[in-house]
């Protein structure tokens, strides 16, 4: 493969992946890794990356400064705005990371690059496709979105090698070659990759955009090439040390947003919000017992009546993580499910049931809430 040519732009690398893939892992490895390179991340929720307090500078609406020179932008609006903001800060950036949202295909993202004016201020580097070694398959495959995801990529990051065999792992590698024969592949525990190998590779090449008739299922008529941040997913992988979810579900999500949202190909995320707790026993209970099978990923802020800490649970493919911090804000629930074809009004009814109006004492209590399997 030839590379592409050098320009004076800023280099720019579009960070794409599945639901529940690791992009947020792999955004905090490079963020705490990146000495003496000025670097802005765009997000869609930026608080969602759980940057350390001590690497923030300053933050304000839609931008948090990093100690070490990175800058991390909220995506609140089109993508272009945001990528002109940065830009035009006064001190100069040496690079650019962009994460796509989970179920969004990277090409409208790599055309607002190409086809507006930031052509001459930047210029694409690669795209990075994270692949979940333990849950790619072919339902992923059968997306139209996770089909791109693999033909657009530069690099292919295997992920969560820890969790699989290396047969599972060369099966894997396999199938995406048969796909796209001339990425690379890397291989990543928690996305821990040397940053060499990602950043300043030069492999982006804008002939490969630019027929995608190569592959019939890939059909971009109707892209906006404006943006490209096509769903209301903000994947943010920690659940790469979570715990194994005995029940095999494919889970995914936490937003802000909510209401119900109708994605794409027949995904669709479910929010919901409670002012008061959850029993921790009835939480288990829908984990064990009512968590639709459609659903890929589950992510949000959860207050058990139980504890008085603030839990981030993620929840992907057969695993669950349960972290535990202090809340800084006023206690709730937010928590948002994504899957294909859920029943919207049974889930919401199921984790209403989980809510109790007899706020216990335990909750002002240091005591931990844990969250068992089976």
């Amino acid at each position: 493969m030839t590379t592409a040519p050098a320009s004076s732009g800023v280099p720019v690398t579009i960070l794409s992946g599945f639901l529940g893939a690791g992009k947020t892992t792999l955004l905090n490895h490079i963020l705490s890794n990146q000495h003496g390179v000025k670097t802005a991340v765009l997000v869609n929720e930026f608080g969602e990356i759980g940057i350390d307090n001590d690497l923030i500078v300053t933050t304000d609406e839609d931008m948090v400064e990093l100690s070490n020179g990175c800058i991390c932008c909220s995506i609140n609006d089109e993508l272009m705005e945001a990528v002109e903001r940065v830009i035009e800060r006064p001190e100069p950036l040496d690079y650019i990371i962009v994460e796509t949202t989970g179920l969004a295909d990277p090409l409208p993202v790599a055309m607002t690059f190409l086809g507006s004016e930031l052509r001459s201020q930047t210029r694409l580097d690669s795209i990075i496709t994270l692949i979940d070694a333990e849950n790619f398959d072919d339902v992923v495959l059968d997306t139209e979105v996770g089909r791109a995801q693999v033909i657009y990529s530069d690099i292919l990051l295997l992920n969560k090698c820890d969790l699989v065999s290396e047969e599972r792992l060369e099966v894997v590698e396999k199938r995406l070659r048969d796909i796209r024969n001339d990425a690379r592949i890397l291989r990543s525990v928690k996305g821990e990759v040397p940053l060499a190998l990602l950043l300043s590779v030069g492999l982006f090449e804008s002939d490969k955009v630019s027929s995608p008739a190569t592959d019939p299922s890939l059909d971009h008529s109707d892209c906006d090439h404006d943006h490209g941040h096509c769903s209301h997913d903000h994947d943010h992988g920690h659940d790469d040390h979570g715990h194994d979810h005995s029940h095999g579900h494919g889970h995914h999500h936490h937003s802000h947003n909510h209401g119900d949202h109708q994605d794409i190909e027949g995904f669709t995320s479910v929010s919901f919000q409670s002012d008061g707790p959850f029993s921790l026993r009835k939480f288990q209970n829908f984990l064990d017992n009512q968590m639709p099978e459609e659903v890929f990923r589950a992510k949000g802020i959860l207050w058990f009546n139980e504890s008085e800490h603030r839990h981030v649970f993620h929840l992907a493919g057969n695993r669950f993580s349960l972290d535990d911090t202090d809340w800084t804000g006023d206690r709730k629930n937010q928590l948002v499910l994504i899957g294909r074809n859920i029943d919207h009004d049974t889930v919401r009814e199921q984790l209403q049931a989980c809510v109790t109006t007899d706020i216990s004492a335990d909750s002002a209590k240091p005591k931990n809430a844990a969250l068992k399997i089976g």
